[in-house]
């Protein structure tokens, strides 16, 4: 069995900030430890995406202090909260395609790992929160499908590319998630995840399989 550590939406805030009273950087930690205490034998953590809450470079630098001791590979995402410039100001080494977006694939035994980058911007318009993927992002995920060969793709996209049935994020999906979905579903063995909506929900849609990931929960000490 191959492990993977996916968690979205951390939302890490500046220090001394709180969301909802909680200090996000705790409960990330409490998250990740758990998780690589009962899975000591995963290969990868995969950050979905609004790593930050308002993606400053404070923010990342904060994340970037709690991944210090991480002892597997991780591969961030973007999403709507992110900014990309402030992101690679601290995560220089951070995987990057030949466009600049923050997209990555890693092949494992049986799976290819593709991870997108959803996030629309520059520039960032305020309160705008929909995904977009440009034409270059598109190109480069068919062509990673187009090589998959035997395995598996397992793509991770921040913004779902469907309706959910929550009429708020409905209105923040991925904006050209049709284009994504025709793409996903001309490989019969594709599996998608996406964060952004905060809730653990699956199902298929036009024959691709999808999961919802959800947020970090509390603690154990909670």
């Amino acid at each position: 069995m191959t492990k993977i550590i996916v968690i979205t939406d951390i939302h890490i805030t500046s220090a001394g900030d709180t969301i909802i009273g909680l200090d996000p950087v705790v409960r990330f930690q409490s998250v990740l430890d758990a998780a690589l205490t009962d899975h000591p034998d995963a290969r990868l953590l995969i950050l979905m995406g609004d790593l930050t809450h308002h993606g400053t470079v404070d923010q990342y630098e904060r994340l970037h202090g709690a991944l210090k001791d991480c002892p597997i590979p991780v591969i961030p995402m973007l999403g709507n909260h992110d900014r990309r410039d402030a992101f690679y100001a601290v995560f220089a080494d951070a995987p990057k395609d030949g466009g600049g977006f923050a997209q990555h694939y890693v092949d494992l035994d049986h799976h290819r790992i593709i991870t997108v980058d959803t996030l629309d911007g520059p520039p960032y318009p305020k309160g705008h929160h929909a995904g977009r993927m440009c034409a270059v992002r598109t190109a480069w995920l068919q062509d990673r499908l187009d090589e998959t060969g035997g395995l598996m793709p397992l793509v991770f996209s921040h913004h779902p590319p469907f309706d959910t049935g929550i009429v708020s994020m409905d209105a923040i999906k991925l904006a050209d998630g049709d284009q994504v979905l025709d793409m996903l579903g001309a490989h019969p063995s594709a599996h998608l995840f996406c964060g952004h909506i905060h809730r653990t929900i699956s199902g298929s849609l036009r024959g691709v399989p999808w999961h919802h990931v959800q947020k970090p929960l509390p603690s154990r000490a909670a």
